[in-house]
């Protein structure tokens, strides 16, 4: 890609007690339709990342983040545009998971994370996860998660 900026999009990072991770597919008539991808969605120039982080989760799952750290950062670029991923992990959240666009979900061990056709800037990230201790997928202590 040409010295383009490259797309500032904010990544969440949901776990669950079970060592599973919220992914989603990209819904038809969206760039890379049919991909699975961890929620999140680009940043408005007005937005702090935590602001435009907490407003994507809300739009797409309908909750609430009540604390989230930055966990990494990386660009990846396509054929047709340069993003740079801003992955934070969500420690807590409020409301209950929601495919609020209609887009399937799906709670997934990092072990199998890579047999999903992922978006190729998203399999850092899966890399990064295997190499994390485990107690990373502790996002929310004492809460229950689906089964």
């Amino acid at each position: 890609m040409s010295g383009a900026k490259p797309l500032h999009v904010l990544v969440g990072l949901i776990g669950d007690a079970c060592g599973r991770w919220l992914v989603n597919q990209r819904r038809p008539g969206t760039d890379l339709a049919g991909f699975w991808e961890f929620p999140g969605g680009k940043r408005h120039a007005h937005e702090t990342p935590l602001a435009a982080l907490r407003r994507e989760l809300d739009e797409e799952l309908g909750i609430e983040v009540v604390a989230a750290e930055p966990w990494l950062e990386l660009v990846h670029d396509y054929p047709h545009k340069s993003v740079l991923l801003d992955v934070w992990r969500v420690l807590d959240y409020r409301g209950e998971v929601d495919a609020r666009e209609g887009q399937a979900l799906d709670w997934v061990p990092a072990a199998r994370l890579a047999a999903l056709p992922l978006l190729p800037a998203d399999l850092p990230i899966v890399e990064a996860l295997l190499r994390a201790d485990s107690s990373l997928n502790k996002s929310r202590a004492g809460s229950e998660r689906p089964e």
